[in-house]
């Protein structure tokens, strides 16, 4: 069993990530639960530059693989908003209720066609000799007319996938790892985990 340590304190996206690793031989935990607490600027540029900045301050306090995700939602119309500041969006206490509510008064006439948008999923791996790997995912969609469905987080009420005419946050949690930025990116970078292993034989 590999063990993995996650550059967050987000439950719900340990909780969504152990939930796309299960059969993969990978635990992941919070920087909490292995005992790292720490602030960590995210002062990139980019969702990949930020993942690297997180994974890399915690793998300075740990000696095992760390895992550091940044994500975020991506709306052409509004210039790539609230992209690399989707969590800060609007505050860092405010909650996704208001911003979703925000964000569909800001695209309030606007066509479907205009309304694309992105989830992004930027992840990095530092290893315990610290080499870090990092990748980006996406998941393609636009924003609908109204907040829907009780499953997801964050900004899936809001987000539609015209393929299957479901707003991501009306999608089981199998379905949505099966197709999401998030879950593409883990298995991704799963797979350089194990092959990182594989080599040190």
């Amino acid at each position: 069993m590999i063990n993995l340590v996650l550059a967050t304190t987000n439950k719900n996206k340990v909780r969504e990530i152990n939930e796309i690793l299960k059969g993969m031989d990978v635990v992941a935990v919070s920087m909490k639960e292995a005992g790292v607490d720490i602030d960590i600027e995210e002062n990139g540029n980019t969702f990949e530059e930020n993942a690297i900045i997180k994974a890399k301050a915690v793998s300075e306090r740990v000696d095992t693989f760390v895992l550091a995700d940044d994500s975020g939602l991506e709306i052409d119309y509004l210039n790539k908003e609230p992209g690399i500041y989707s969590s800060r969006y609007m505050g860092e206490d405010t909650s996704y209720d208001i911003k979703n509510k925000a964000i569909l008064e800001r695209l309030e006439g606007v066509a479907d066609e205009k309304r694309t948008a992105r989830f992004v999923c930027a992840m990095a791996v530092v290893t315990p000799e610290k080499k870090v790997i990092s990748l980006v995912e996406t998941m393609e969609g636009r924003i609908g007319y109204e907040i829907k469905g009780e499953n997801g987080f964050g900004y899936d009420p809001i987000f539609f996938l015209p393929e299957k005419n479901l707003y991501s946050a009306q999608l089981s949690p199998e379905e949505k790892n099966s197709i999401s930025h998030r879950g593409k990116a883990l298995r991704k970078i799963s797979e350089v985990i194990r092959n990182e292993i594989n080599q040190k034989g």
